[in-house]
């Protein structure tokens, strides 16, 4: 019995990892940890895939829900996941020569940035104005797309959150349709990082399908909730999950993780 409460554990954090990323992002606070805690003789390759795949069901669930109740700004949307799939490879691959620990300052002061302008711009992601339109439109989804997807390759805690953040300021997007996107693009970095993993072997794949079903089962509980309540709870929700990483990059930076 005692050797089943590990997974057991795992199962739920699956399951409150896919409500909060169908939310706002940020499910990888909740599910990578609990990996690692408990399965603490695993290489850290094979946890992170299978927490990927776990992840990517999740999110694709989450990504189809919003897309039967939201008008899908697709053409933002698109061009920006299919430059996140291609750069997401390349960030996975730049680990080697760009140590992580370098980033770290600059993540934590764009959580910050991002924390304080939510919270001080009181409309900001309250209405849903798109902005942009032709060339500038798909400039912007490529680049923005692409960074975000190089930056969930090579590191990735807050990418869901970075996006929402992203989509709101440059596009004009209410927290909503900003969540909407989001998932598809967090579905593609997703797949492009399962392209290196599951070839490498990297994965449990019995653990990996007990915490994608619970993972499936969060974020349809974490849609339905972002659905019902709008942009205003999103908002909040984004905040908290922010907030938390903010602590956790801050803990990491000054005590050297």
């Amino acid at each position: 019995m005692e050797a089943l409460l590990p997974y057991g554990w795992l199962i739920a954090a699956a399951f409150v990892a896919g409500l909060v990323d169908a939310v706002v992002g940020g499910g990888g606070l909740v599910q990578i940890p609990a990996l690692f805690a408990a399965q603490p003789g695993v290489a850290p390759a094979t946890l992170f895939g299978t927490n990927k795949f776990a992840s990517v069901f999740g999110t694709a669930n989450a990504a189809w829900r919003y897309a039967r109740r939201v008008d899908m700004p697709w053409r933002t949307i698109l061009p920006a996941a299919l430059a996140a799939f291609a750069l997401s490879y390349a960030g996975a691959a730049a680990v080697a020569w760009l140590p992580k620990d370098a980033v770290r300052p600059l993540i934590l002061c764009l959580l910050i940035f991002s924390a304080g302008y939510t919270l001080f711009k009181k409309d900001f992601g309250q209405l849903h104005r798109p902005t942009q339109s032709g060339r500038r439109e798909l400039a912007y989804a490529i680049l923005l797309g692409g960074v975000i997807g190089f930056y969930d390759g090579f590191f990735g805690p807050g990418t869901g959150s970075f996006l929402i953040f992203l989509f709101i300021r440059f596009f004009g997007f209410d927290f909503l349709h900003a969540s909407a996107g989001a998932k598809v693009v967090n579905v593609a970095t997703n797949l492009a990082a399962l392209a290196y993993f599951v070839p490498a072997g990297h994965i449990i794949i019995a653990l990996a399908l007990g915490m994608a079903t619970a993972n499936v089962a969060g974020s349809v509980a974490g849609t339905w909730l972002a659905l019902r309540h709008g942009s205003a709870f999103i908002r909040v929700v984004f905040l908290l999950v922010v907030g938390v990483l903010i602590v956790k990059f801050a803990w990491d930076t000054f005590a050297g993780v």
